[in-house]
């Protein structure tokens, strides 16, 4: 099994005990290697509880012996500018503002700023002052939390 997945499974019910939201994990092999794992609270992530879950993961990771050589676990919230890199993201971070760049431009438009409203099918929902606008995940060229 891949170690990102067997790691999303080892923190599910970390998280869920926490209501905590996972965001991202990824394993940087080269170098020293990493494992950086960004959690989510929708009320604000504290350095507490990124030293729980870095303590709960990390004894985890150890007792399973997952990676077998020298590696850094890094726990940390994902940042107020973050891009949005996977589809769950835009559920996760509903209410933030966030910044959508287009591939084609929707009423000739190629920039929309607003409330992120979530996910409608395969359509991200973002409300600037005046309506809702709907965009289709793969018309997104690129995304990021605007706070």
């Amino acid at each position: 099994m891949d170690i990102v997945e067997r790691v999303k499974e080892l923190i599910a019910p970390i998280l869920e005990k926490l209501g905590l939201k996972l965001v991202d994990i990824e394993f940087i092999k080269e170098g020293k290697p990493i494992l950086r794992v960004y959690i989510y609270d929708p009320n604000g992530t504290t350095i507490e509880q990124c030293e729980i879950v870095s303590r709960k993961l990390g004894k985890l990771l150890d007792d399973e012996d997952l990676i077998p050589y020298s590696y850094t676990l890094e726990i940390s919230s994902p940042g107020l500018n973050r891009k949005i890199k996977n589809k769950e993201e835009y559920e996760i971070f509903k209410g933030r503002n966030i910044k959508i760049i287009v591939k084609e431009p929707i009423d000739k438009k190629n920039v929309f700023t607003g409330v992120l409203e979530g996910l409608e099918g395969n359509n991200v929902l973002v409300k600037n002052k005046e309506e809702t606008i709907k965009i289709n995940l793969e018309n997104i060229s690129k995304a990021k939390l605007n706070d």
